[in-house]
């Protein structure tokens, strides 16, 4: 997968899947930008990098912090190759008591937050004729439920009608839009919900095992690379095959 050198922009890297995405674009040589809300978090992130790397705060809902996070990059390597919008946020709440101020904060994030991020990034893709763009989406929303993030489904679905359109808008200027579709993976916070509800988890993929941040990075660096030019609008579900089974009684019958 050709990234090697290739200006890498991904936003909420310090932590969890945007930080495996980092590491494996930085593994394979790409110049990594680890963009996300936390500064301080983001600079150790982007020590701990191989090659060359940078951090760079950034709320994605404002606009102004967006357009400002783009042309940080230009200014510092002079392009835009590589866009992974991966920022997001996913608190619980039911739909009775979700407040208009919830949705609106997962929504402004997840959604508004993918889409200004491209705003701002796209100008200079334009300009230079290429661009490879990768949003972090999941299967949450788009194939499946879950109680409690109808909020959280609905942002990662939004991301899939957006991807779809913008990659039809820019298809004429070697400028790619897909998406990634995460199943489980296991990140820190996942730790805190013990080794018991982790198993249970385990029990509904067919693979039998959490994914990892570095299995989400591998799919994002193969959209993000130069082999990957004619994939557009898609989506790619990385999930250990968890959205597969009709029901678990599929599964029980495995063993």
């Amino acid at each position: 997968m050709t990234v090697d050198n290739a200006v890498s922009i991904v936003t909420g890297g310090a932590r969890g899947i945007g930080k495996g995405i980092a590491e494996v674009l930085a593994a394979e040589g790409a110049t990594v930008v680890v963009a996300d809300i936390d500064e301080d978090v983001a600079k150790e992130a982007a020590d701990e990098l191989p090659g060359d790397a940078m951090a760079v705060g950034v709320d994605v809902s404002d606009p102004a912090e967006t357009e400002a996070l783009a042309e940080t990059v230009v200014d510092e390597y002079g392009r835009i190759d590589v866009l992974c919008a991966n920022a997001g946020i996913f608190p619980s709440a039911p739909i009775e008591e979700m407040t208009v101020e919830d949705w609106d904060e997962v929504t402004d994030v997840n959604a508004k937050g993918a889409f200004l991020c491209v705003k701002a990034c796209l100008p200079h893709m334009r300009t230079q004729d290429y661009g490879r763009i990768v949003f972090t989406s999941s299967i949450t929303g788009p194939m499946v439920g879950y109680p409690g993030w109808a909020h959280y489904g609905a942002s990662k679905a939004a991301m899939l009608g957006f991807v779809r359109t913008a990659a039809i808008e820019v298809a004429d200027r070697d400028i790619t839009i897909n998406a990634v579709l995460p199943g489980n993976v296991r990140t820190g916070g996942l730790d805190d919900l013990g080794e018991d509800y982790l198993d249970r988890m385990r029990e509904s993929i067919p693979k039998g095992e959490l994914g990892t941040p570095e299995d989400i990075g591998h799919a994002v660096a193969f959209l993000a690379s130069e082999e990957a030019g004619y994939i557009t609008g898609t989506t790619l579900v990385v999930d250990g095959g968890q959205t597969l089974p009709e029901s678990q009684l599929a599964l029980e019958e495995m063993d």
